[in-house]
C-alpha cells in the first residue's frame, strides 16, 4: 500500500487570473475572496484538500504587484516570496491566450529546486484549439516548469487531472489537518474577507483599494454569530461613496457578506457594518500590523 502523501502547494501568478477561484473550487467553498478586480487577495490564505491518498494545502498568494510600491503591496510582494521558500510544490497560474511581461516577473521569482506547475486557467474561452496549442509551446519555452496543466477554475474543466499532477509530486507525510478542515482562516477572519469582496464588487474601481475592514466584535450565542465590523477608509470623500443613497450601497454590502457568512458558518448571524476615515492606513506598519498585514 502507497504512503500517504501530504505537503503545501503555493498558488501564484500575477494579479485576476484566477488564483483564488481556482483555490475555492477544488476545497468546494468559498475560503478566499474573489473579483473581477485585480488584487483583491491580501492575505496567505490556506485551502486544504484531503482524500483517501492524499491532503493538499493549497497556500493561495495575493498577485504578485509590480505596477503599485506603497508599504501595502511591498508587503504583499513579501508574502509571495516567503510562501515560494516555504512550499513543496509551485503551482503558477497564467491565463489562456496570454503571457505579459507581469507574468514573465513572476517567472522570475520562481524556485528552482522544487517542482513548478504551470496551470493555464480560463482555457473555456480559449475557442481555437490551435490558438490554444501554439500558446502552450509558448509558455513551454518561457521557462522550465516540471508540467503544464491547462484549466477552467470556473467550470471546473481538468482539475482532477490537475490534483492527479500534483500528488505525483507532493511528498509522503503524515495530514497536517483534520480530513474535513477546509482552511485555517478563523471565522473572524473570514468574515472581515466577505465584508471587503462585497466592497470590491459593488463599489467604484479606486475604492477598494484604499478599504480594510476590522471586525470590531465576534460573539457566539448557540447558533447566533454577533457580528460589528468597521470598513476603514483612505479618504473623506470614499466613505459616502461606500454608504450610498440614503445608506443603500452600505446597507446592499452588509446583507450579501452577512448572507456569505450565513452559508460558511452553517449559522445565523447578526452583522452591523461602519464606514470610518482613517487616512493613510495602506502606509502606516502598525494599522496593516492590526489588521494582519504585516
Amino acid at each position: 500500500m502507497s504512503e500517504f502523501k501530504c505537503g503545501l502547494i503555493a498558488i501564484v501568478g500575477r494579479p485576476n487570473v484566477g488564483k483564488s477561484t481556482l483555490l475555492n473550487r477544488i476545497v468546494g467553498q468559498k475560503v478566499s475572496i474573489t473579483s473581477r478586480k485585480a488584487q483583491t487577495t491580501r492575505h496567505r490564505v490556506i485551502g486544504i484538500h484531503t482524500t483517501d491518498e492524499a491532503q493538499f494545502v493549497f497556500v493561495d498568494t495575493p498577485g504578485f504587484q509590480t505596477r503599485y510600491t506603497g508599504t501595502m503591496n511591498r508587503t504583499m510582494n513579501k508574502r509571495v516570496r516567503e510562501t515560494l521558500s516555504d512550499t513543496d510544490v509551485v503551482m503558477m497560474l497564467v491565463e489562456a491566450g496570454r503571457l505579459t511581461p507581469g507574468d514573465r516577473q513572476v517567472m522570475e521569482l520562481l524556485p528552482k529546486d522544487r517542482p513548478l506547475i504551470l496551470v493555464v486557467n480560463k482555457i473555456d474561452y480559449a475557442k481555437d484549439r490551435a490558438a490554444l496549442m501554439a500558446y502552450l509551446q509558448e509558455v513551454a519555452a518561457a521557462h522550465a516548469f516540471t508540467e503544464i496543466v491547462p484549466v477552467s477554475a470556473k467550470q471546473g474543466n481538468n482539475l482532477e487531472e490537475l490534483l492527479k499532477t500534483l500528488q505525483t509530486h507532493l511528498p509522503e507525510n503524515a495530514p497536517l489537518f483534520d480530513a474535513d478542515d477546509v482552511t485555517d482562516q478563523t471565522e473572524r477572519q473570514l468574515a472581515a474577507e466577505l465584508i471587503r469582496e462585497k466592497v470590491f464588487r459593488l463599489c467604484g474601481e479606486e475604492i477598494p483599494y484604499a478599504v480594510a475592514v476590522s471586525i470590531d466584535k465576534f460573539e457566539e450565542e448557540g447558533n447566533l454569530r454577533r457580528i460589528f465590523a468597521t470598513i476603514l477608509v483612505d479618504r473623506d470623500s470614499h466613505k459616502p461613496i461606500i454608504i450610498g443613497k440614503g445608506g443603500e450601497k452600505l446597507k446592499t454590502i452588509s446583507t450579501q457578506a452577512r448572507l456569505d457568512m450565513e452559508r460558511a458558518f452553517d449559522s445565523k448571524v447578526y452583522l452591523e457594518v461602519w464606514v470610518k476615515v482613517k487616512g493613510g492606513w495602506a502606509d502606516d506598519v502598525r494599522m496593516l500590523r492590526s489588521l494582519g498585514l504585516d
